[in-house]
């Protein structure tokens, strides 16, 4: 039985297409996936992102903790500052990609994919036992809503007396927002600029209707998970299960800046990683721009002369380049003449640099 958010009630009045997404009841769209991209590329689009796991981490070492637990350097975050960072296993496999949220000298808070919050949340508890901080799984006290795209700011703006101007990206301040405490953080999942809001349960709904409302004059619309992918994939954004898992180090992924080999200590996969920091990687995470109109999905082979090279990790129509699109892990050396085997047709694909869009600043 799916888990239900607390805007599933909002959800289905407004007709969405619910689906079960890690265990949870999420909407895979309102109604045009397209409209509901569209939106957050040109104005906003709303999301419900309450399946997403919040795991605090309290006490005088606490930043120390998370130094152990997760490849970055977390205790040198300042008090407001968010970091994307990810947590490994021994040999350098990445268990989930997070963003840490450092709330103040003696607080964090680390956000976890639906699927491994749980997983995420064992693992911080085991890796902080010799440490003076209290690990807590909040997860099932917050809700989250996000507010994606170029007008986002406008429309929160109407809602908050929070200095949105001055928040940088990737940074989170306290606030009050439709007159309800909130934790207002400059990050996001689409390549847009936007907001995402944590929030009480019981604050969830009251929130998303006064921002429906905030948002109808600049064009606002609620957007599911289908679009959420589609959106991802053109910022060249890793989803966890596809370009992430436990068979894949941060290298793999062409993401070994977010290991700090530099701080102090040691910490969990340091040996792993180091051992494979200087090789040339055996295949790389590449983004591959369809010359016809059939899609690449998810698990499709990459060929080279016939011969099978790599493999798609992600694949969608691309709104923004009106033609579809796939990230794909590839032979390294193997990177010209690519094409997908899309049902026994191999399709020519062009080779580009990720990420396929990027919003103007």
């Amino acid at each position: 039985m799916s888990r239900p958010t607390p805007l599933r009630d909002v959800h289905q009045s407004l007709g969405a297409t619910l689906t079960d997404f890690a265990g949870w009841l999420m909407p895979l769209r309102y109604g045009s996936e397209s409209a509901e991209h569209k939106a957050v590329r040109e104005a906003a689009g709303l999301f419900d992102l309450s399946h997403m796991g919040e795991i605090f981490l309290t006490g005088p070492q606490a930043g120390e903790a998370l130094d152990y637990a997760l490849v970055g350097h977390l205790s040198a975050l300042a008090p407001g500052r968010a970091r994307y960072t990810m947590i490994v296993n021994e040999q350098g496999g990445v268990l989930d990609d997070l963003i840490v949220y450092r709330l103040g000298d003696e607080e964090f808070m680390v956000v976890a994919n639906a699927s491994n919050y749980e997983k995420v949340g064992h693992e911080l508890k085991n890796r902080a036992k010799a440490y003076d901080v209290v690990v807590e799984d909040r997860s099932d006290q917050y809700a989250l809503i996000a507010v994606q795209g170029p007008r986002s700011q406008e429309i929160l703006a109407t809602l908050t007396d929070a200095d949105l101007a001055g928040l940088k990206y990737y940074a989170g301040l306290p606030g009050v927002v439709n007159g309800r405490p909130a934790l207002i953080a400059r990050t996001g999942y689409t390549g847009e600029d936007g907001f995402e809001l944590f929030v009480a349960n019981e604050d969830a709904v009251p929130l998303w209707t006064a921002l429906t409302t905030a948002g109808e004059p600049y064009g606002l619309k609620p957007a599911g998970l289908s679009s959420r992918d589609t959106l991802r994939l053109e910022a060249g954004m890793p989803l966890y299960g596809n370009e992430l898992g436990a068979d894949l180090t941060p290298f793999d992924a062409g993401l070994g800046r977010v290991v700090k080999f530099d701080k102090p200590g040691d910490f969990v996969g340091r040996s792993a990683l180091e051992a494979v920091k200087d090789d040339p990687p055996r295949r790389r995470l590449v983004g591959l721009v369809a010359q016809g109109r059939r899609v690449p999905r998810h698990g499709y082979p990459v060929t080279k002369d016939g011969a099978v090279v790599g493999e798609v990790t992600s694949g969608a129509p691309s709104q923004s380049l009106g033609r579809p699109i796939a990230m794909a892990y590839v032979d390294t050396g193997a990177e010209a003449g690519l094409a997908v085997d899309i049902r026994g047709s191999h399709e020519p694909m062009d080779l580009v640099e990720l990420p396929f869009y990027r919003r103007n600043k």
